[in-house]
């Protein structure tokens, strides 16, 4: 791997720069709360599929298809960073995934709930294509970090940046809630939008993918192009399948080099999907278990958001001064014990204390896991150990939902999924407790040219 031609340029990056770049992690809010978390996928199943004849629910096709987009992101993406890295074609490879996916948000407006039937599996496959595309994305927005950042500063901009995801989601789910969701009726919210075909939530798509678009042009704008990974050679008109050999032989001598790295991507792709199952199950426990009202849980979502932006972005400032790895540790370890706590209490009152006690350390445990690849990844080559992070993240995704399953049906209480998350999050510490985090010598040397 070679090091010293490929380093990001070591002049401190401007803060409209960083600005800039943390504005799409705002936009890209569109795509992860708006079309996959709460709007187009309830869409698809409650209204679109919600006739469909056969032997799968709409819920059941819904997880297929996101299942096989995790399993192409999981075997591509790797080779996807290397290849951007190897080129110097990060910025143009963010722009490349990032419009598709926003052609893809776009073309959602098509699936009309009362169209024919096949439309259903049209929104599915849109949906599909649309989070491998926003993964690949995100792989090179990733990558981007240490070209706004420095090892002094790579951790606050990292939660900066978090925090700003968090911050858009919220700013534009009550956008999408209040102008054309909310109130019963043929027309919803204050627009009035008629719920003819399900096109107040087409709408929306189309608002998410403008939102998307605009969001992401300044990163595009003001962050410059990384350079080309090494001298030009073989490896740079290397095929795609011959990147793969090019991935075996990079982790070879990445393990040799430093198998904290390696290490490392397997305990955070642990600790990240149980953080991904905080997500995932919270709102049913917060109905079934704690008694809050269905229409109650926007607003707690929109409260553990604003409270986990601002544990992301205080957090980042933390990370710079005692490292990343305490920020991960201190946090899942908080977690834990509110979680510990949430098995044992009861009532609404309960819930929104300790829920969003919880919440608040979400958002630092991501950020710092992100920046804790950054001081890691060896010169050159943050596209491609991003997309390791996506891939070993895709690859354990399975944990989460299986230990939830397993004592919800074991224990016969949903109550008890909460611990089937805490026992991932436990995991993801004891593995991440030996691995060193890098000194600020040995991440100041990263940035260094030769």
């Amino acid at each position: 791997m070679s090091s010293s031609s490929s380093s990001p340029d070591p002049r401190p990056a401007s803060r409209g720069q960083v600005f800039s770049w943390a504005m799409w992690d705002w936009g890209s809010a569109a795509f992860n709360a708006v079309i996959v978390t709460f709007v187009f996928s309830v869409y698809l199943t409650d209204s679109v599929g919600s006739d469909l004849d056969g032997p799968f629910s709409a819920a059941t096709w819904l997880s297929i298809s996101i299942a096989l987009a995790g399993l192409v992101i999981a075997l591509t993406a790797p080779v996807m960073g290397q290849r951007a890295d190897r080129g110097g074609r990060r910025r143009r490879s963010l722009a490349i995934w990032t419009y598709l996916t926003v052609a893809l948000t776009a073309l959602m407006f098509l699936v009309d709930s009362d169209a024919p039937y096949p439309w259903f599996f049209v929104g599915l496959l849109l949906l599909a294509l649309g989070s491998i595309t926003f993964e690949f994305a995100e792989v090179s927005y990733f990558a981007m970090l240490r070209q706004v950042s420095t090892p002094a500063t790579v951790g606050r901009v990292s939660g900066f940046g978090w925090a700003m995801g968090y911050f858009g989601g919220i700013f534009l789910l009550l956008t999408a809630f209040l102008g054309f969701i909310s109130g019963d009726g043929d027309e919803r919210g204050m627009l009035g939008i008629s719920t003819d075909g399900g096109f107040n939530v087409r709408l929306v798509c189309l608002v998410a993918a403008v939102w998307f678009a605009l969001f992401a042009l300044p990163v595009l704008r003001s962050v410059p192009e990384n350079r080309p990974r090494g001298k030009k050679g073989d490896d740079d008109e290397a095929g795609f399948l011959e990147s793969y050999r090019i991935l075996w032989r990079d982790l070879k001598a990445l393990w040799r080099r430093d198998p904290r790295t390696v290490k490392f991507l397997l305990a955070s792709a642990i600790f990240r999907d149980g953080l991904a199952g905080v997500f995932t199950f919270g709102a049913i426990l917060a109905v079934t278990v704690y008694g809050l009202a269905p229409g109650d849980v926007l607003l707690f979502g929109v409260a553990a958001n604003v409270v986990a932006a601002l544990g992301a972005a205080v957090a980042g400032v933390v990370d710079d001064r005692v490292g990343p790895k305490a920020v991960i540790i201190g946090s899942l370890t908080a977690m834990l014990g509110t979680m510990t706590v949430l098995l044992f209490v009861d009532g609404t009152a309960m819930f929104w204390v300790f829920g969003l006690l919880m919440c608040l350390f979400v958002g630092p445990a991501q950020s710092a896991s992100r920046s804790f690849l950054a001081r890691l990844a060896p010169p050159g080559s943050d596209g491609q150990m991003f997309g390791l992070y996506a891939t070993t993240g895709r690859a354990v995704s399975f944990l989460a939902p299986a230990l939830f399953g397993l004592f919800t049906w074991g224990f016969g209480t949903d109550r008890a999924g909460i611990a089937g998350i805490a026992l991932v999050l436990l995991v993801g510490v004891l593995l991440l407790l030996p691995v060193r985090t890098p000194t600020r010598a040995e991440a100041s040397g990263v940035w260094v040219r030769d």
